[in-house]
């Protein structure tokens, strides 16, 4: 019986190159998110894929979306948020917003396949973090915030369960040619003037290959730590070594 993966966030971008490369790999994938019609465009796309509208913030979104799923062997935790603005212009709102998607999603979703997984001894949890999880960003406070907490928690997490057949790791892109990108250079242009092209090769400056991430490398490493049972509890930066 084909295991059965779920990626949160799964409607575009990183989310929908995992989906793909997973279901490559032979997998069952359910995608979550909180736009059916996303998910669904995604799901023409791809073809044999589940769709299931979720939450992640949510507590009761969550509960009731994993429990309409079954089963889940692999969660891909990718669901994210950012909003740019200085600290002193963040509101409260947009703190705990984002704090909300991109950090207490995770712990929802995590703590929901976690029993099944637990009761099989066999499982592979995968949070979708950034960059922004091992350094800081000007103007991102409240992201840098959340995904450093992502990391805290894939690191706490991943020692809970390092001997009951469970695995937990982060992969941190850098720049990626997702929307969440797509927004920034749209952001750069209208506060700076910039053109679009000289937004993005600001950005693209950040990594030392001259160049933005692609979301099918990102889905490349995904499936790697679904495969390897000896991986536990790392950050592993797709980053062209802006981290290392």
């Amino acid at each position: 019986m084909k295991k059965h993966a779920v990626v949160t966030g799964g409607g575009s971008g990183i989310g929908a190159a995992v989906a793909k490369r997973l279901l490559a790999d032979g997998l069952r994938v359910t995608l979550m998110g909180r736009s059916l019609e996303r998910l669904r465009s995604t799901q023409a796309a791809l073809g044999d894929v589940a769709v299931q509208a979720c939450d992640v913030g949510d507590e009761a979104s969550v509960a009731a979306a994993f429990a309409a799923v079954g089963d889940v062997d692999v969660l891909v935790n990718n669901a994210g948020q950012v909003e740019t603005a200085p600290l002193a212009k963040t509101s409260l709102e947009v703190w705990q917003r984002l704090l909300n998607v991109n950090l207490t999603g995770s712990f929802l979703c995590s703590r929901a396949v976690l029993p099944g997984m637990l009761a099989r001894r066999d499982g592979r949890i995968v949070n979708v973090a950034s960059t922004a999880a091992l350094k800081g960003y000007a103007y991102v406070a409240a992201y840098c915030a959340a995904k450093h907490g992502v990391l805290g928690l894939t690191r706490a997490l991943a020692l809970e369960v390092a001997a009951k057949g469970v695995t937990v790791n982060a992969v941190c892109p850098g720049y990626t040619e997702t929307d969440i990108v797509a927004g920034a250079i749209a952001n750069i242009v209208a506060k700076t003037g910039r053109t679009a092209s000289q937004a993005r090769a600001e950005l693209a400056k950040a990594n030392p290959q001259g160049r933005l991430i692609q979301p099918e490398e990102v889905a490349d490493t995904v499936a790697w730590l679904v495969r390897s049972g000896g991986v536990n509890g790392q950050a592993i930066a797709v980053d062209g070594g802006e981290t290392m």
